[in-house]
């Protein structure tokens, strides 16, 4: 009887509660209903309320069984983690997917850029831009693509950097993304 007593108090200290579902009814564009849904899920796979890194990898990760998404989930994971803490908040994860989902097409140009800036100093180098396209590769496996040469990723850099680095500066700026992206938005 004790021990339980012990194990509850336990679970109450480290568990952590979302903030009420009306204030994130009003931050998100989720109805009450979904946002219930959402954290049953939530808890599902992390019943702390909590998800750090491993844990994040490891979901990720059945998504892709063919590949290494490993470092795709690191980024990803980075991006989630708004608070830069190593945790995931329900509160985080239901505002990311919130923009990822139901945005406008803006705040989803911004969200995207966020992740590929990934050392988030305002820019995307080709360094950053490579070692995301390098992540993409990984976690879809080698069976996904025709076989591909050695020099692929760096080609899409290229060919990224082409399109997107406006000024040919050799970074590309969150205004030069989002007019790249709407460019190609405005052909298709």
């Amino acid at each position: 009887f004790f021990n339980k007593i012990e194990d509850e108090l336990e679970m109450t200290t480290v568990c952590h509660r979302p903030e009420g579902l009306e204030q994130l009814e009003a931050q998100t564009n989720f109805t009450k209903r979904e946002l219930q849904v959402l954290y049953r899920g939530f808890k599902n796979e992390c019943p702390s309320g909590v998800v750090n890194e491993e844990t994040f990898k490891q979901i990720y990760a059945q998504f892709f069984p063919h590949g290494d998404a490993s470092m795709y989930a690191h980024y990803l994971f980075n991006a989630f983690d708004t608070a830069q803490n190593g945790s995931v908040k329900f509160e985080d994860f239901v505002m990311a997917l919130s923009i990822l989902l139901r945005g406008t097409v803006h705040e989803k140009l911004r969200w995207t850029f966020n992740l590929y800036d990934i050392n988030k100093d305002g820019y995307i180098n080709k360094e950053e831009m490579m070692d995301i396209v390098k992540a993409i590769y990984d976690m879809m496996g080698k069976y996904t693509y025709p076989v591909l040469k050695e020099d692929a990723p760096r080609q899409h850099v290229e060919v990224f950097f082409q399109k997107m680095d406006k000024n040919k500066d050799g970074v590309v700026t969150l205004d030069e993304f989002i007019e790249s992206c709407q460019e190609v938005r405005t052909k298709l």
